[in-house]
């Protein structure tokens, strides 16, 4: 594995073990264990600023190619008889 490669995928664990850790704050919180949820919340500030450093070290991703525009055929009205 490169360099790179091990970077991004040190990123992608960072970013599901948050998820996870945003989860279980919310639980602690909404259940009153404040110091359960603090311990969490510090547990998350440590890996958002890994998270930090890892972004600024990769290269950014390249965006995705345009997508070709659709053609759009339009047809002429039929006229309308009108009953009398």
């Amino acid at each position: 594995m490169t360099e790179i490669e091990v970077k991004r995928a040190r990123l992608a664990a960072i970013e599901r073990e948050l998820s996870g850790l945003g989860a279980r704050h919310d639980l602690a919180m909404s259940a009153f264990r404040f110091d359960e949820a603090r311990e969490v919340q510090q547990r998350i500030t440590i890996l958002q600023r890994e998270r930090a450093e890892l972004v600024k070290a990769l290269p950014a991703a390249t965006p995705p190619p345009p997508a070709a525009p659709v053609p759009v055929m339009i047809r002429p009205r039929r006229p309308v008889s009108r009953g009398s």
